[in-house]
């Protein structure tokens, strides 16, 4: 089978280590995500284990599509029966770049009725359409006049871990910051600060790769919805969520801080870790980021701190956010011996920060150009 798990622009990277790590079969790095091959427990495995990828595709057929017809008898020859039946709902998904075809919810609608027409010729009555919740997710990418038509296995995306009970403004999704920790070569073996912490996804992420926790563990995925789920596949997939939970460890190696000034932002970094079952590994604690001291002699300060964006960057507003990087460069600069990994939505702050970084890579956090930034601290 062939599979591309889908990832944030610019973390391609990260998801390809990971899912050499992981020994995934013909892994590939490719735009916008990482494709690999093998046996469907291959896919499964990265469902449950990895932390950048925000979907696992299955690919049925990839087919040439430079017109409505075309795209219609291309996903009609696909043999549906094999994954749905008259009481499987399903939902289509659709992605339409440099096409003849302009119209992604057109290309979708084509698509689903090709998908109930073979059905309701083979099987004697067609399954029912739910866009909010579908059993079966298909998923087309039309790019180029070609159709590429998939499952989604995950279901919601991956970065919905389960663990956000509670959030702040424009909070950080947890897949991004599971590849800020992986591009920033953060260790888990050493202390870790995070002295603007808003919800905690950092210090909850990191405290995920302390204990070597699946971060698919404790929540559902689309393909235990498929009709031919129960038997081999639960079984395989009980047993590698079994092998999971042994291989955990039972506390984090070091420290992990989770610092901000915000009662709002303290109470959820206090409910999400405890709901990530990191409660004990993970301290909150109020304070300014400006005021932190080093308290052991290495670690990393890691942090996503404020980009400007909502502040329409004013004259005023942009003094305001000048002085917040400046104050935190020259705190920065006080941790002799650590590291610090940046996610900076705003060029002002590496201006600011009076330190040269060793690592400079470009990534969006959804619509917003950043930069992953890790410095040294002599």
């Amino acid at each position: 089978m062939k599979f591309f798990a889908t990832c944030a622009k610019g973390t391609e990277g990260a998801l390809r280590r990971e899912l050499a790590d992981l020994r995934l079969p013909a892994v590939t790095g490719a735009r916008g995500g990482v494709s690999f091959e093998g046996r469907l427990e291959h896919a499964l495995r990265a469902c449950l284990w990895s932390r950048t990828a925000m979907r696992v595709l299955l690919e049925l057929a990839r087919f040439p599509a430079a017109s409505a017809e075309a795209l219609y008898a291309g996903t009609r020859a696909v043999d549906w029966s094999e994954w749905l039946t008259t009481r499987t709902t399903l939902a289509v998904e659709s992605t339409v770049t440099s096409s003849a075809i302009t119209h992604s919810q057109f290309a979708a609608l084509k698509v689903k009725d090709a998908v109930v027409d073979a059905l309701r010729e083979k099987l004697g009555a067609r399954p029912d359409v739910d866009p909010k919740d579908p059993d079966v997710r298909i998923v087309l990418h039309l790019s180029r006049d070609e159709a590429a038509l998939s499952l989604d296995l995950a279901g919601e995306p991956l970065h919905r871990r389960g663990y956000r009970t509670a959030m702040t403004v424009a909070p950080l999704k947890e897949t991004l910051a599971a590849a800020v920790l992986a591009l920033g070569r953060v260790p888990a073996s050493l202390p870790f600060v995070d002295p603007m912490c808003g919800s905690g996804t950092l210090a909850i992420e990191q405290a995920l790769v302390a204990r070597r926790m699946a971060p698919g563990l404790f929540r559902p995925f689309g393909f235990q919805r498929w009709p031919g789920y129960r038997g081999a596949v639960q079984a395989a997939w009980d047993r590698m969520k079994e092998r999971a939970r042994g291989e955990a460890l039972p506390r984090a190696p070091a420290p992990i801080v989770a610092r901000d000034q915000n009662a709002k932002a303290l109470d959820a970094a206090r409910r999400n870790t405890a709901a990530a079952g990191v409660g004990q590994d993970v301290v909150v604690e109020e304070g300014d980021a400006r005021r932190i001291e080093p308290r052991w002699p290495e670690g990393t300060l890691c942090t996503n701190p404020p980009y400007g964006e909502r502040l329409g960057r004013p004259a005023a507003g942009r003094l305001q956010l000048q002085g917040l990087y400046r104050g935190l460069g020259e705190t920065f600069r006080r941790f002799h011996g650590w590291h610090a990994v940046i996610l900076s939505g705003n060029p002002l702050l590496e201006r600011e920060m009076g330190m040269k970084p060793e690592i400079s890579h470009r990534l969006w956090n959804g619509p917003i150009e950043a930069r992953l930034l890790r410095y040294r601290i002599p």
